[in-house]
């Protein structure tokens, strides 16, 4: 009887300890904890994204090449899973929550939030390497903020289309690039199917960026994801680049 009464306290006493040291959940709703999930980790995949990209340009080719930029790209989706997949989904891209919403796996009324989130995640991300490289940039082009020549760097921040390219090819280019995207992304989460092992989903999703870019990125560098691409271009239109920045080619 003694025993059992001391193993009663024990046990208490660890209960309280465990209690003790339980993160509180200081942000109950909703709405609120997915949709700063969703801005933080579209953050942090557009920082190492668009740095990457700052990198390359600014550098001359001395600081990385067109590969850098598809390897920044696609292990900053990782990380961006990483940071918002258990919260948010960390779908990062409009055209992914659309089709979550199409295949009843997110809530119409939620789809608002994702995009309002990704864009303000997308914008933040902007601004935030415009910063970091800001002397670097200004070095580069001495000032002259463009979009088009050989000093270029609005497309630091968004995907332009090269100057060869077509309305239509345009078109096809992007949406077969998302269509890809979306439909690998249902592949990897099918259960029925040959989903992506356990815990390396994070990695996979990345490697399907990468894939993609190191494929389809000639044409009009795969942006293939319409919050990536907006926000970033509206912030260099008010940042000094000027209109020209929905109107530009690449040279």
């Amino acid at each position: 009887m003694k025993d059992l009464e001391q193993a009663l306290e024990l046990g208490v006493s660890q209960q309280k300890r465990f209690n003790a040291t339980q993160p509180k959940v200081w942000l109950r709703n909703e709405c609120v904890r997915v949709g700063l999930a969703e801005t933080l980790c579209t953050y942090v995949m557009m920082v190492f994204g668009l740095g990457s990209v700052a990198q390359v340009v600014t550098g001359q080719g001395a600081f990385g090449e067109y590969l850098s930029i598809n390897l920044g790209f696609g292990l900053g989706v990782a990380m961006g899973v990483h940071v918002g997949g258990k919260v948010s989904g960390a779908h990062m891209n409009a055209a992914v929550s659309f089709t979550m919403c199409m295949f009843g796996r997110l809530g119409w009324k939620m789809l608002p939030l994702y995009i309002f989130a990704q864009l303000l995640g997308s914008f933040l991300a902007a601004g935030t390497i415009y910063g970091v490289y800001y002397d670097a940039i200004h070095e580069y082009c001495g000032g002259n903020l463009t979009v088009t020549g050989e000093l270029a760097t609005a497309g630091i921040f968004a995907t332009y289309p090269a100057p060869y390219l077509s309305l239509m090819g345009g078109f096809i280019d992007q949406v077969l690039g998302t269509a890809l995207l979306l439909l690998c992304l249902m592949a990897l989460s099918d259960q029925r199917n040959k989903p992506a092992a356990a815990g390396t989903e994070p990695i996979a999703v990345g490697l399907l960026v990468l894939l993609i870019g190191i494929s389809m990125g000639r044409n009009s560098g795969y942006a293939i994801n319409p919050t990536r691409d907006i926000a970033p271009r509206l912030f260099t239109a008010v940042a000094g680049w000027g209109m020209d920045v929905f109107r530009g080619y690449y040279c």
